[in-house]
C-alpha cells in the first residue's frame, strides 16, 4: 500500500490536471461560475431553517445555539460538508468507467483516479468556506480551541470518501447496480446523520439500543465534528471519536484492498 501511495503521490500532477479539468468542465460556459458551489446549499439551507427554525420554533437547533451563532450557522455548517459527500458519492461510481480510455493507454497507479474525485470535490468544499466565515462574522459566533475539529473532521472525512470511492468505483465496473444504489444511499444518510438536527435530539427520541445502532453509521462522528468547530457542546465524546477514527482508517484499507483485488477482472471489462 505504501509503494502505490507513493506511486500516487509521484503522479500528483495528473491529479492536478484531473482535478482542474473537472473544475473547468463543471464552470464552463456558465454566467455564475464559482457562486454555484455556493449557491446550491444555502438554497438547501434556507429551506431547512424555514421549515426546522420558523415553522418548527427552532425545536431543531442544539441547546444554548444562539450563544454561538444559532441554527442558520449550525444548518450551514453541517450542510457544506454534507455536499462534499455527496456530490464525491454520486461521481465515485463512474470514476474509473469514465476514464476508460486514460486507464487501458497510460501507465499510471489506477488509484489516481478515485484520489481525483475526491480532491476534486473537496477543492469544491474549500471554496465554500468564505461563505461559512460570513456567516460566523454576520451571526457572530465565536471562535476557540474548538475550531481544530475542523482539520480533524476533514482528514476522517477524506480517508472515509477516499476508501468508499474505490470501493463503488472498482465495484461498479462489474455491478453496474452500485449506481442505482448510491442514490438511495444519498437520501438515508442525509436524514440519519446529524446534518439538519443535533445529536441530543436523536438520543432523546430513541431508545437504548436504537441509539447504538444508530451510532454505528460513521459518519455521525465526523458531522459532530464538523458541527463542533462551531458549538463546542456538539464535539463527540471519547468513545464517538475513537470509533469515527477507527471507521474512517476501516474504510481506507477496505476499499484499497477490494479496489486491489478486482483490478484485474476490472481492467478487462473496460
Amino acid at each position: 500500500m505504501a509503494s502505490r501511495a507513493l506511486a500516487v503521490w509521484q503522479n500528483r500532477q495528473v491529479v492536478n490536471l484531473l482535478v482542474r479539468r473537472d473544475l473547468k468542465v463543471k464552470y464552463q460556459q456558465s454566467v455564475l461560475g464559482y457562486a454555484w458551489s455556493m449557491l446550491e446549499p444555502l438554497a438547501m439551507a434556507g429551506i431547512y431553517y424555514f421549515v426546522f427554525g420558523v415553522l418548527f420554533s427552532g425545536r431543531a437547533a442544539p441547546e444554548n445555539a444562539d450563544q454561538y451563532g444559532g441554527y442558520a450557522l449550525f444548518l450551514i455548517s453541517g450542510l457544506l460538508p454534507w455536499m462534499w459527500f455527496s456530490t464525491a458519492m454520486s461521481e465515485a461510481s463512474r470514476a474509473l468507467i469514465t476514464h476508460s480510455k486514460l486507464i487501458t493507454t497510460m501507465k499510471v497507479p489506477r488509484e489516481i483516479f478515485p484520489f481525483a474525485v475526491v480532491s476534486g470535490k473537496f477543492v469544491d468544499y474549500l471554496f465554500t468556506w468564505p461563505v461559512l466565515i460570513a456567516f460566523v462574522v454576520l451571526l457572530q459566533g465565536k471562535v476557540g480551541l474548538n475550531l481544530l475539529w475542523a482539520p480533524l473532521a476533514m482528514v476522517c472525512q477524506f480517508a472515509f470518501l477516499l476508501g468508499l470511492t474505490m470501493l463503488l468505483a472498482s465495484v461498479n465496473v462489474l455491478l453496474r447496480d452500485v449506481e442505482r444504489m448510491i442514490r438511495i444511499l444519498n437520501r438515508v444518510l442525509f436524514y440519519a446523520t446529524p446534518i439538519i438536527y443535533p445529536l441530543i435530539r436523536v438520543q432523546e427520541a430513541l431508545p437504548a439500543w436504537a441509539m447504538t445502532i444508530y451510532e454505528l453509521n460513521p459518519l455521525v462522528g465526523i458531522f459532530q465534528m464538523h458541527h463542533a468547530a462551531w458549538f463546542p457542546g456538539e464535539a463527540p465524546d471519547t468513545v464517538m471519536l475513537c470509533s469515527t477514527l477507527g471507521w474512517s482508517a476501516a474504510m481506507l484499507v477496505i476499499g484499497y484492498w477490494v479496489f486491489r483485488r478486482l483490478e484485474t477482472a476490472v481492467l478487462k471489462e473496460l
